[in-house]
């Protein structure tokens, strides 16, 4: 599994937690609870990814953590 970096929040009104994926545009999830969310987004990575392939357009590759703030 590749992995990108994710930002993970919780949703008071939803009362769920969301998962972003910034460097894959509009790859979102979302789950009652954070494994759940989590793994939800694993999921749609790959999903993300594989659409991609099929669609022929660039996969981004991994930027790594950030060294500043």
């Amino acid at each position: 599994m590749i992995k990108y970096e994710s930002i993970i929040y919780g949703s008071q009104s939803d009362r769920a937690f969301i998962v972003e994926v910034p460097e894959l545009p509009g790859c979102m999830a979302n789950g009652q609870t954070y494994v759940e969310a989590v793994t939800n987004a694993k999921v749609v990575i790959s999903e993300w990814i594989e659409t991609a392939q099929e669609l022929g357009r660039d996969i981004p590759t991994l930027k790594g953590r950030l060294l500043y703030a």
